[in-house]
């Protein structure tokens, strides 16, 4: 009932037409999916952005937009981040919630810039291409690891970049960004944010720096929130200089919508992008007003983030430029996954394949694993909201005794249906895990070898819940095992994903094929 309230709301505050007609505008969040830290450049009547996908690869994916809120996925800044233990799944190790973290994107002589850093390897990184979606990212590596680092190349033809946590630094780098520049400027600018608030408890200290130069002046925004609770705030600090003085203030608190930065469109009009933790689906961007006032950014419309944008255009759906269907029928031996799609930590390119069986996706298993979140390549997509499901006809044929495979939500209290190979027969398998220990809820013989799978999600209300099912014709379902009670956790640091899994429990070296991937906006409940 709130849902529908929240849209008769929405649909009064679009533009009114001086005929009376209503016009469809953009509401917040901009994009129903986990796409956390922004960071978004305009280039000429066109927008590109990056966020944050840590231990998946590839990652660092990259946007475009003609509009501000419809995006589309042209590209990732790398492949794979590094070859370590963590992040191929090896040892026992794994790198959930560590990867990559907040990016800064850049455009800079023609070029395209991402700065990232790693608490996986230590180091920083950057990436640049001419043409994010027809060129390759060319990477470089450097220590030390700058944290949350915002990628700066000011009018003098010096570049920088502003770290860290808590205490808020500039770094001056080489110009051709290899490095720390040897002698260069490298001093503290913010030595404590959260002195603005008026208690002195830090519960978040500032992070999240991204720099701007507007009207000759150098605007720093970051996040923090104060020792009573947990509600991010937007800091802005400015100077005349980039090494400052810098003068600051608390610039924006509303329901913890809050990391980004601002951008301006052709005409003329200002937004911040932000973003808000909206339980299991994940982190969602918003963009919220922006007004000038002394030569101050002042966001929001009376302190807060409106849902309805009546200046920017409607919110279409994420299908298929930020999550799509795929048939899996790829010709080409050299074909690869669309965009949509990303591996939970590095992929094991002996062990996928889309032309071993024509038309299907084939996972084949290397190793023994005990358990779903250990396993070598899975393959996900964003869930997203408000209602969301996805479906995949499973077969089984080539699987081996004691191998499972099926249709997973990925996070650490995660759920999966499908079909595990007991004593040589196809068992239908439904696991939940929300109480962290994964428990066999439910389980069927299978008359045959291939069965339709589906996972239904409801993010309405953070109601989070999902609703598994069967179907031995595609046509009748059949609701299977228990409801999975969602939950976001810091562990994984991720919205849920909907993932295609394979793992041995017993030998490895079988296969599961699956025939596609139907992702649709609705439910049946």
């Amino acid at each position: 009932m709130k849902y529908k309230k929240t849209l008769l709301l929405l649909s009064a505050l679009c533009s009114i037409t001086p005929m009376g007609m209503a016009v469809e505008c953009a509401t917040n969040p901009t994009i129903y999916a986990d796409m956390p830290d922004a960071s978004i450049v305009r280039v000429g009547d066109f927008y590109y952005m990056s966020s944050t996908t840590m231990h998946m690869a590839p990652g660092v994916p990259i946007m475009k937009s003609n509009d501000l809120v419809n995006w589309k996925i042209v590209s990732y800044a790398y492949d794979t981040l590094a070859d370590t233990d963590e992040l191929n799944l090896l040892n026992g190790k794994n790198d959930y919630a560590r990867g990559s973290w907040a990016s800064s994107l850049r455009y800079h002589d023609g070029v395209f810039y991402v700065s990232t850093f790693s608490n996986s390897t230590g180091k920083t990184h950057v990436y640049s291409t001419s043409d994010p979606e027809r060129d390759p990212w060319k990477a470089i590596v450097f220590s030390p690891k700058l944290y949350d680092n915002s990628l700066f190349f000011d009018d003098d033809g010096r570049v920088y970049m502003i770290n860290g946590h808590g205490i808020i630094k500039i770094t001056e780098l080489l110009p051709d960004l290899s490095g720390v520049k040897p002698g260069g400027v490298d001093q503290v600018i913010v030595e404590n944010a959260n002195a603005l608030f008026e208690e002195d408890l830090i519960g978040l200290p500032a992070e999240g720096s991204q720099l701007f130069k507007i009207n000759g002046k150098y605007y720093l925004f970051n996040i923090a929130s104060p020792g009573s609770h947990w509600s991010r705030t937007v800091f802005v600090h400015r100077a005349d200089k980039i090494t400052g003085p810098y003068e600051g203030r608390i610039a924006f608190q509303d329901r913890g919508i809050a990391q980004g930065g601002l951008v301006e469109t052709p005409s003329g009009d200002w937004y911040a992008y932000l973003f808000q933790d909206t339980g299991a689906v994940g982190r969602l961007p918003w963009l919220v007003p922006v007004t000038w006032e002394n030569g101050w950014p002042v966001i929001g419309q009376g302190g807060t983030a409106p849902q309805a944008l009546p200046k920017l255009p409607a919110n279409k759906s994420l299908i298929p430029d930020i999550v799509n269907s795929d048939e899996f029928n790829y010709v080409q031996e050299t074909s690869s996954l669309p965009l949509v799609w990303q591996w939970n930590h590095n992929p094991q390119d002996s062990y996928w394949s889309l032309s071993a069986r024509p038309g299907y996706l084939r996972l084949t298993t290397d190793r023994v694993d005990t358990d779903f979140l250990t396993t070598h390549n899975t393959l996900t997509q964003r869930t997203f909201g408000p209602v969301c499901s996805g479906t995949t006809l499973l077969d089984t044929a080539q699987m081996q005794e004691g191998d499972f495979a099926g249709l997973g939500l990925l996070q650490k209290l995660y759920g999966l249906i499908g079909v595990k190979i007991e004593h040589g027969q196809p068992v239908l398998l439904m696991v939940n895990a929300q109480e962290e220990i994964p428990v066999d809820v439910e389980r069927v013989p299978l008359p045959g070898n291939k069965v339709y799978l589906k996972v239904e999600c409801d993010f309405r209300d953070l109601v989070d819940t999902a609703h598994f099912f069967y179907s031995l014709d595609g046509d009748q379902w059949k609701p299977f095992g228990d409801t999975l009670q969602m939950q976001y956790t810091m562990p994984h640091f991720m919205g849920y994903r909907f993932a295609l899994f394979n793992y041995a429990t017993l030998t490895p070296g079988g296969s599961a094929d699956f025939d596609f991937f139907h992702i649709s906006e609705h439910i049946t409940k």
